[in-house]
């Protein structure tokens, strides 16, 4: 059997499906698999250097445009090396393919919640619901990361419920507890931060309500409860993530006037991360917050726990799915006055933070690459058979 895979997400800098289908086939390259089942990697621009093995035979097919690689020359080169099936793991499939094809839906809030959506064009809020309607459709698999976003789709899309398999992702090894206090207290000299601090990562989207995190941060950063073994002033906030509000919500701005009025660097900015800084902060940081109003999975959520760090998140969409029993839920996420006290409580509640460090390791650990790249190639196979 041939597996046709759209690869070009592992080009540059992997995003979150980069680095999804990285999982997946790092995963496979450690599986006993039939002697005549093979792989095949589409390429677009280049080839990255991935350490895998000779069952996977890498493709390129030479485009700068997203469109024309999609639709006509991975369709073109999955007919010509005759591929069983073609795996298409980021929300779309060539839409003229006459082949058998396989599609992962991290979410569908472009269709389901358009109004939370950043829509980059006119163009891509009409041809991305079209495109992904009629590849869900066509598609003989459909994997999602979620029950929710398994009944968003049997909802929005009217599929088959037999075709739509829920594939749970999971932390990457690299997150877990670090007793290095001394890589502990690096992390935090290049980060700037004095000593105790939050943490919200992530590119920054209306729909996650950073505004109002920040604004609840900085009320409980002005409280005055001295017989606090740590006191709220002592704290810092640390955001990370590239601004992609739209309408532009002017973060830096506020960040700036809310430092201005407790009179310090509070609240601390970064777009990026270097290398393996994430888990390290995650590490040393003594609370995440982490809320959305629309999330197929919520990623950080489970870093951050297999880390060992409390979280705070909202109780809608998939969060609850993945945090389970291990966070501090907050209802509504425009509710300033609710997240400052889940601040409060996720900070100097001793008990209750030693009992979300707990559930929340254990959480960690019921998600598993090895299961969701299981699930995925069985799924697969059955449906390029």
């Amino acid at each position: 059997m041939k597996i046709g895979i759209d690869a070009h997400n592992l080009e540059g800098q992997p995003t979150g499906v980069g680095r999804y289908l990285l999982n997946l086939l790092e995963q496979w390259d450690k599986f006993e698999l039939p002697q005549n089942l093979r792989f095949i990697l589409y390429f677009k621009k280049e080839i990255p250097d991935l350490r895998l093995s000779n069952l996977f035979e890498k493709k390129l097919l030479h485009s700068k445009s997203n469109a024309f690689f999609m639709h006509y020359l991975l369709p073109k080169a999955a007919k010509k090396d005759r591929v069983d099936i073609l795996f298409c793991p980021d929300y779309l499939g060539p839409v003229f393919y006459q082949g058998k094809i396989a599609l992962t839906l991290h979410d569908i809030i472009y269709q389901a919640r358009p109004d939370l959506y950043n829509w980059p064009s006119v163009w891509d809020k009409i041809l991305l619901k079209k495109f992904s309607k009629i590849s869900a459709r066509k598609a003989k698999v459909i994997f999602v990361p979620s029950e929710f976003s398994k009944k968003e789709v049997l909802r929005e899309y009217q599929v088959n419920p037999e075709k739509v398999f829920v594939t749970p992702e999971a932390a990457d090894t690299s997150f877990k507890q670090i007793a290095d206090q001394n890589k502990l207290a690096e992390i935090k000299k290049k980060y700037q931060i004095k000593d105790k601090f939050i943490l919200c990562v992530g590119s920054i989207f209306k729909r996650r309500h950073l505004p109002e995190i920040i604004k609840a941060f900085r009320s409980f950063a002005s409280q005055k409860l001295r017989s606090e073994a740590s006191k709220p002033d002592d704290y810092q906030f640390l955001v990370v993530g590239i601004n992609h509000t739209a309408p532009f919500i002017d973060v830096d701005s506020l960040v700036e006037e809310v430092n201005q009025k407790l009179g310090r660097q509070a609240v601390l900015r970064q777009d990026y991360l270097q290398g393996q800084d994430l888990a390290a902060l995650y590490n040393a940081a003594d609370l995440l917050v982490w809320l959305s109003d629309y999330e197929g999975f919520g990623l950080p959520v489970l870093e951050a726990m297999a880390c060992g760090l409390p979280v705070v998140t909202s109780s809608l969409a998939s969060l609850p799915e993945v945090a389970g029993p291990a966070a501090i839920y907050i209802q509504d996420n425009s509710n300033i006055e609710a997240i400052s006290y889940a601040i409060y409580q996720g900070l100097t509640n001793q008990e209750l933070r030693r009992e979300l460090t707990e559930k929340g390791l254990a959480r960690a650990q019921s998600f598993s690459w090895p299961k969701c790249a299981e699930t995925t190639l069985d799924a697969l196979g059955k449906a390029g058979e």
